[in-house]
Order: structure tokens, then sequence, then C-alpha cells
């Protein structure tokens, strides 16, 4: 599957790869790593261990990825971390995990009458770890307003929302990601840029990909046009990619990441990290695609996925920036 340079998200960040101030890509480590890349094997592997219905697998999805922003306190800058038994789970995994817990207690976190009315309170005694959940009143009130949509539009369920369209991305403003950006303000991920608007959209596209990852297997979930997804322009895969030496940041945005000085939203500098990011493993995926076999080629979720979970539990700083989109 080829590469839309052309979609709504890498067509948009074309104006800033072409004036970076902030970030340098080196191309040939670009290739090189590509290289070494391209050995892995990026089968998907489904994660559904509870053995969820398809129903419930898209419910879940759907509610991680309303939540799934700022899990470093954003002055210690440590990391939200749970200890499970014999297990650890870091940011997003752990809160993954409660998600499971409370559900399997009863608590009905799929409802949209229950996201409209959940207050921080009940939210904070369901996320507890090492440190206060960050965010957790934006978290909450992130829920109440989605929870609010649900209910008015889509009688309380995700599967009403994803039922009334095509399984397609984009679709003349009728696909998935055009319909959850234009109906959930809470996922329009977008800055501007030189008086043109940026699309990262990074939260919409995962939700996708996730359930598509879940389901596609067994037909259940089946999006049509995956040549339109990009990465996730989230902390964690910037680290990667400087980690590879791919991407190198000017000594000014450098000594504030590692200072944890707060990068602005829609600042120059935060707009540059995660553009460079979504254009880099759009790069490196096309670099892979080039080694591989036919049968063994992959899209750009694969490669960010590989990324983020080696380096999702890394020590080194990453940048921070105070939102609710990543």
């Amino acid at each position: 599957m080829n590469i839309n340079w052309d979609s709504k998200v890498l067509h948009s960040i074309k104006p800033v790869i072409e004036n970076l101030e902030n970030l340098s890509i080196d191309l040939a480590q670009l290739t090189n790593e590509s290289k070494k890349l391209s050995t892995y094997n990026y089968e998907i592997k489904f994660s559904n261990k509870l053995k969820q219905t398809p129903e419930d697998v898209i419910r879940k999805t759907m509610l991680i990825n309303t939540l799934n922003f700022a899990f470093t306190d954003f002055e210690s800058q440590i990391k939200y971390t749970l200890n499970a038994g014999d297990n650890i789970y870091s940011d997003t995994d752990a809160m993954v995990y409660q998600i499971d817990q409370a559900v399997e207690n009863g608590i009905d976190f799929y409802d949209g009458y229950f996201l409209r009315d959940i207050t921080e309170k009940t939210f904070k005694s369901i996320f507890t770890a090492n440190i206060d959940m960050p965010m957790a009143t934006e978290k909450t009130n992130v829920l109440n307003k989605v929870g609010e949509i649900l209910v008015e539009e889509f009688k309380g369920d995700w599967l009403n929302f994803i039922k009334s369209g095509p399984k397609k991305l984009y679709q003349n403003g009728e696909g998935l990601i055009e319909r959850l950006i234009f109906q959930f303000e809470r996922f329009r991920d977008t800055s501007t840029y030189l008086g043109e608007e940026i699309y990262f959209l990074k939260l919409a596209q995962l939700a996708f990909w996730r359930i598509h990852r879940e389901l596609a297997n067994h037909g259940d979930f089946y999006i049509e046009d995956m040549e339109n997804m990009t990465a996730f322009a989230d902390y964690i895969v910037p680290v990667a990619l400087e980690k590879m030496n791919i991407v190198t940041y000017s000594d000014k945005l450098k000594s504030k990441i590692e200072e944890g000085v707060l990068i602005e939203p829609d600042s120059i500098e935060e707009i540059e990290i995660r553009a460079v990011t979504l254009f880099v493993t759009a790069q490196m995926t096309e670099e892979i695609n080039k080694i591989k076999a036919e049968k063994e080629k992959i899209i750009i979720p694969q490669l960010d996925f590989k990324l983020w979970s080696d380096f999702h539990a890394e020590k080194s700083a990453h940048h921070l920036t105070k939102t609710i989109m990543y």
C-alpha cells in the first residue's frame, strides 16, 4: 500500500517541513535506520486479551482515545506509573489497565450517560497510581463534553456514531475522521502555521487505527483507505527519532526539553516537532517498503507502534506541552 502524500495530514505539513527553524532532519541517517528496521516483523498482534465483543472493542477504544493525553507531571516530569502484581504499567498502558479494572468492577465506562455525569472526585478514585493523574480536571471535563454529545446525538453509544457513515477515514465530509472532528471538538487537533491550518489529528487517527488493528482480521471493522493514515504525533516518537540521530533539535529547543520548560501549544516549536514526526515516519515507511517483499510491506501506524513501544518507557526527557490533544 502506497503512502498518500496528498492526504489531509501529510499535505498540510508541507510548509512546515520546508521552513524548519528549530529541528533538522538527517536524510542519510533516516535511510540507514530504515534499513535496520526493515528486518523487523511488523505483523499485527491482536491485544484483545479480555476477549471483548467487537462492539465493546470499539467502545473501549473510543473511550481510551478520548482520555489519551498527558501522562507526565508537568513540574516533576515523573510519569504516571502503576505497579500491579508482577507488572509495571506506564502512561497509557496504566490508564488502560485501570479502565479494564473499573469495567470489571461494574463501572459503566462505555456509556455516554456515565461519561456526561462523572465527577472529578469519581475520576480520581478510579485513576490512582504513583502520582495523581496529570490534568485530571481537564480529563474529567473532556469526558463530560464527549458524553453530552454522545447522549444528545448518538443515544449514549459510540457504536451509533460508527454506524452512521462509511468505513473510510475521508469521504467528502462523511468519513470517520471528518465526522469525528466536526462533531467532537475534543478531537479537532489542528494548529495554524503561516496562516494555514495544519492537521495532526493524533487521537482521531489513533482511535480508528486501534479499532482496525483489533477487528480487521475477522472482518468486524475494516478501514478501506488506510493509505491516508499517518503516525500519531505525540511525546514519545520524537524521542525515538532523536535517539536514532535522525532528528536534531536546535540548542535552544534542546535545552528547553532537558530543563522541562513547557513548549506552548500551537507554538512554532511544537508545530515543528509534531510535523517532523509525521514527515519522518512517513519517509521511513517508504524506505522500509523499498526493501520488504510485497506481502510484508507496512503502513505508517505499524512503524509508529514499533517506535512507541520501544521508547515509551525511555527515561530521556521529552518535550512537554500542556494540551488535551496528546
